[in-house]
């Protein structure tokens, strides 16, 4: 079975953009149907994948927070070329993370975080992770479970060096979103094992807007854009875009 690689994609012409960030492991899917709705609202939705995502996992782990980085700036810069001098930025777990950064990094119209995390994990908790992508990856290309055995006994023989990059993009963020000044909507999943769900807690109180909404999602887990309830969370985001004092 060949897997279709996922792409960045950009929907939608309105005059009104948002920029949507995937996950760490994820890829531009998780954003997808988030992105077809708003362009079904008029909006412009561009979504970049970041480096060594949505292709084989030994990939992965020959890059890092500032490969990823450098796509979401790409992405921003993309839709400031197609003439958008406005953009809001909706982001998805470490997406969320990045979403925090550009909104002390750029001018950024709104701010969505979707289950972002502000707690660090130890790089063997996350490294069980990456492992964890790489099985379902290689069981997704069809591979038989003894193939899959010996390709994962090769790949454990090469670390993931990033992740304590990936561990101070996390606390470096958290220490700075006192720094963010645009309206935020912080939408954080109840039944999310992949977060300290306290993350929205803190992003909440530390953001300095007073348009600034927290909401959880009873019935749903971390990858809340595709779970039980993303047809909720689709009209509040839109809702949330709503309030913006878009220029036009």
């Amino acid at each position: 079975m060949k897997i279709v690689a996922p792409k960045p994609f950009t929907f939608g012409n309105g005059k009104r953009a948002v920029l949507l960030l995937h996950g760490f492991t994820g890829n531009t899917a998780d954003v997808r149907m988030l992105g077809r709705f708003l362009e079904g609202k008029g909006y412009t939705c561009h979504a970049p994948l970041y480096k060594g995502h949505g292709v084989p996992p030994e990939e992965l782990v020959h890059t890092g927070p500032e490969d990823w980085w450098k796509n979401v700036m790409d992405g921003y810069e993309f839709l400031k070329k197609k003439g958008h001098n406005e953009i809001a930025v909706a982001g998805l777990s470490l997406g969320g993370v990045f979403s925090m950064k550009l909104g002390y990094t750029v001018p950024i119209k709104g701010i969505v975080t979707m289950c972002a995390p502000m707690y660090i994990k130890s790089e063997e908790v996350m490294y069980e992770g990456i492992l964890q992508y790489a099985r379902e990856y290689k069981r997704l290309e069809g591979k038989t479970e003894e193939a899959i055995e010996q390709e994962m006994a090769d790949f454990r023989k090469t670390p993931m060096k990033t992740l304590k990059a990936l561990q101070n993009l996390i606390s470096d963020v958290r220490n700075n979103v006192d720094m963010v000044y645009s309206p935020t909507f912080v939408a954080q999943a109840r039944h999310d094992h992949m977060i300290n769900t306290d993350s929205a807690n803190i992003i909440y109180n530390a953001v300095e807007n007073d348009l600034k909404e927290l909401k959880w999602y009873e019935e749903s887990g971390h990858v809340i854009t595709l779970d039980k309830e993303k047809d909720l969370l689709h009209e509040d985001v839109y809702r949330f875009l709503e309030k913006l004092n878009w220029e036009e």
